[in-house]
């Protein structure tokens, strides 16, 4: 089993390097430059400030993945729910990575007092889909066509599960 553990600042370029190489290849997120070490060390510190669960998976020591929670919307009345981010390292993809990250972020962000938790799969991606619907999520919306990736037109497709009562 790959362990997780709260991210730390030296954590940084790892988690850039997975997120460029998504950034660079996929449409599971719609951002198209990657953002830099240092906007990972912020983001890492911003997140332990406000308690929200920031996680990375180890293997052999190095990291292969990382998995956070931040508040859905920055609305006060979107407080108890938040959306989830989780990136698997090219080359260790499907050796069960996600499914460890993903369990360890529902108990983190419900012991962080979020109530509910949405994935926005970017693309429509199946990965993601599978990943989540396995974690207990269930389907709760798409918008069609709202961003552009490659040259492609693409759907964004909303999750959500309870953390105090997935069903």
């Amino acid at each position: 089993m790959t362990p997780t553990r709260p991210a730390a600042p030296a954590d940084a370029p790892a988690i850039a390097a997975i997120y460029a190489h998504h950034v660079r290849h996929g449409t599971a997120t719609f951002d198209t430059e990657a953002p830099s070490p240092e906007f990972w060390t912020e983001k890492i510190a911003t997140l332990a400030a406000r308690n929200w669960p920031f996680l990375v998976a180890e293997d052999a020591g190095e990291v292969v993945g990382y998995a956070y929670a931040t508040q859905f919307r920055d609305r006060p009345a979107y407080a108890r729910t938040c959306e989830n981010s989780i990136y698997i390292r090219p080359g260790m993809i499907g050796r069960g990575i996600g499914t460890v990250l993903i369990a360890a972020l529902l108990d983190a962000a419900a012991a962080s007092g979020f109530k509910e938790m949405i994935a926005v799969a970017g693309g429509g991606e199946p990965a993601s889909v599978a990943l989540h619907t396995k974690a207990g999520f269930r389907h709760a919306g798409r918008m069609e066509r709202v961003g552009e990736k490659f040259g492609r037109l693409l759907d964004t497709v909303y999750m959500q599960r309870g953390l105090t009562d997935p069903a």
